[in-house]
């Protein structure tokens, strides 16, 4: 008879604490040398682990990429479900998803990055998620849209091209660093770079929001309302003041 003792607490921790170690260095390995160029050898030794170790928990190196490319793919769903919601205002919804975005692209640029090879690559190892997963999640933030627009909180957009540009302008300060921080005169982009990265990004996207008072009415109408009225209004106090 086995003694509970004997039998260890949680043999999950351990378990999981490897997988998110080998998953780690895996996102290093494949960013900089595509699934082709990628041996398990390097990937064990960036984690410090036996090679064993890893074909133990994923098989082999087909399946270690392809749960590689699904952690960082599910982390971006659950952002834009966290915020492209109805349970936020545009204005808010679209702050929080840029911001998260951005973050996303400070942190794990090798993530990015990794998904970016994959593409360049003809995307065959994320195709289904691409024609099923993904198309059916842009199709949900394009209800949201709707709703908002209804609302009269948000202009009418392509939400799905506008989808893609957000995408684009966030992801963008991760696959292409290299590029703007030279830009910039620096080796690497810092937090600065980001936050005015960030601001920029919103003055874009936050053009379709729309407050209260100019749900109905274009915001350029609304100024040349503002000030045809200012001038009608000058020349009678000009009169009155001629009259007194």
């Amino acid at each position: 008879m086995t003694k509970k003792a004997d039998l260890p607490r949680n043999p999950g921790v351990p378990r999981r604490n490897n997988t998110q170690q080998i998953l780690n260095a895996a996102e290093k390995i494949f960013s900089a040398y595509g699934f082709a160029g990628a041996r398990i050898d390097d990937i064990a030794k960036a984690c410090d682990l036996p090679k064993a170790n890893i074909l133990y928990y994923f098989g082999s190196k087909e399946e270690l990429y392809r749960a590689t490319l699904q952690r960082l793919l599910v982390g971006w769903l659950a952002d834009a479900d966290q915020w492209i919601s109805v349970k936020h205002t545009p204005a808010v919804g679209l702050e929080g998803y840029i911001r998260s975005k951005m973050a996303f692209s400070r942190s794990k640029p090798d993530a990015s990055r990794l998904f970016m090879h994959e593409l360049l690559a003809g995307g065959e190892r994320v195709r289904a998620f691409l024609n099923s997963t993904l198309r059916e999640h842009v199709e949900q933030k394009a209800v949201v849209f709707d709703y908002w627009h209804k609302q009269g909180l948000c202009a009418p957009v392509d939400s799905t091209h506008f989808m893609f540009t957000l995408w684009s302008m966030t992801q963008a300060y991760a696959d292409m660093q290299v590029q703007f921080a030279a830009v910039l005169g620096r080796r690497r982009l810092n937090i600065a770079d980001f936050e005015k990265g960030i601001s920029t990004i919103l003055q874009l996207a936050g053009s379709i929001c729309l407050t209260e008072a100019t749900a109905d009415t274009p915001p350029q109408t609304n100024q040349l309302v503002h000030d045809t009225t200012k001038e009608s209004k000058s020349p009678e106090k000009r009169n009155k003041n001629k009259r007194k």
